[in-house]
């Protein structure tokens, strides 16, 4: 096996090197872009040598005009067939036909002449966005649209690297490159919430014995948290698999990364909270630093603490018999309702606050949240209108 490559560098070689030769040689007046987006870990700079075993190596994403799409597609295709070298930088560009039993998986195979079965994709930049998001390239989508994007789909067309663009990719790229400022403000509050929901069952549930469950909980709870920090931060988060890898790549990650592990890590709930309660407090203070909404109170107080402290009880002691629920929480309810008072689209506004984006909603990594038709069939259901 030739020494390992991250991906995205040999794709970029692959298309300097190999490929637009042969575009120069062709089809010398033929505009294009050229880039490695999409699918793969390589897209998003994770990929290892064990990426290796299926649909890695030289490979890319060619973008052709759409009013010459019909005959410069076949005639492109069949001449990096005929043309591409067998194999660049040790590694074969031949790939299997796709394994319909296996999502369509193709793997490199060694051959010692062509044609070559390449991973060269050919599209408009129309059909490609619109098959990767659902929306056209040009399209500025409503604020339930967006909702419907998943996180990891928005940041395989924004990672990557773009190696020659002629049509316009890096700017259609750019206008996707984040969310708009309310519907980030939206997602925000809907997160805060969710938190919200479960702060205080880390807590219920050891004091009656369910340390099984307390760890379950405090599990969600710091992945809610991760998520509240890649929003925060502005970034968007890849899939379950390189989640964790990602958050290591945010600014807040090493002042946050120690107290949610000792939180997962903890053998007590004594532990636990406090891991917790440190967490909640970094992300409150980073919060406030993002001045969107006036500052709020970035320490943590026990449950009750917080019901009775509406009531002007600004203090409560632990051994207080009104702290019926002693566990330390952050009230996450507090900035859920502070950044919706900053939301000022009224097409934001008019959606519904306790459904927040699909990525919030929906299970990592089910079936639904992959299909794209499945997730924009919910925008009536966001707005709260019958379907």
């Amino acid at each position: 096996m030739p020494e390992f490559i991250p991906g995205l560098q040999l794709s970029e070689a692959y298309y300097a090197e190999a490929v637009r030769p042969i575009l120069t040689t062709h089809f010398p007046d033929l505009p294009h872009s050229a880039a490695l987006i999409g699918y793969g870990s390589d897209v998003m700079g994770f990929d290892t040598p064990v990426s290796r075993d299926h649909m890695w190596g030289p490979r890319l994403v060619l973008l052709l005009p759409a009013d010459t799409i019909a005959h410069t597609r076949p005639a492109v295709h069949e001449a990096l067939r005929q043309h591409l070298p067998v194999r660049f930088r040790g590694y074969s560009t031949h790939f299997s036909k796709p394994d319909l039993a296996d999502g369509g998986v193709r793997v490199s195979v060694q051959i010692e002449h062509g044609p070559v079965e390449h991973l060269v994709f050919i599209h408009t930049l129309e059909e490609f966005w619109g098959s990767e998001l659902g929306v056209g390239p040009y399209q500025d989508p409503s604020p339930a649209e967006w909702l419907t994007f998943t996180e990891q789909r928005l940041l395989s067309l924004t990672a990557g690297g773009v190696f020659h663009d002629d049509l316009g990719l890096a700017a259609v790229r750019a206008r996707f490159g984040y969310y708009p400022r309310d519907v980030w403000l939206f997602q925000l509050a809907a997160q805060w919430s969710l938190i919200s929901q479960q702060e205080a069952f880390v807590g219920r549930t050891s004091s009656l014995g369910d340390e099984l469950g307390s760890r379950l909980i405090t599990a969600q709870i710091v992945g809610g948290l991760v998520r509240l920090a890649f929003l925060m931060e502005k970034r968007y988060p890849p899939y379950a698999k390189w989640v964790g890898t990602a958050f290591k790549g945010l600014r807040c990650y090493p002042a946050l990364g120690p107290p949610l592990e000792g939180a997962l890590f903890a053998n007590a709930y004594a532990e636990r909270e406090a891991a917790l309660a440190r967490a909640y407090t970094l992300l409150a203070e980073m919060h406030n630093a993002l001045h969107i909404t006036p500052a709020l109170d970035p320490r943590t107080r026990t449950y009750s603490g917080w019901h009775l402290l509406r009531s002007g009880v600004s203090e409560l002691a632990l051994e207080d018999p009104r702290n019926t629920r002693p566990f330390q929480t952050i009230f996450g309810e507090r900035f859920a309702q502070a950044i919706s008072a900053a939301i000022q689209d009224p097409a934001v506004l008019a959606l519904r606050p306790e459904f927040g984006s699909v990525n919030q909603f929906l299970v990592e990594s089910s079936e639904a949240l992959q299909s794209i038709a499945f997730c924009r069939g919910l925008i009536d259901d966001l707005h709260g209108r019958p379907a």
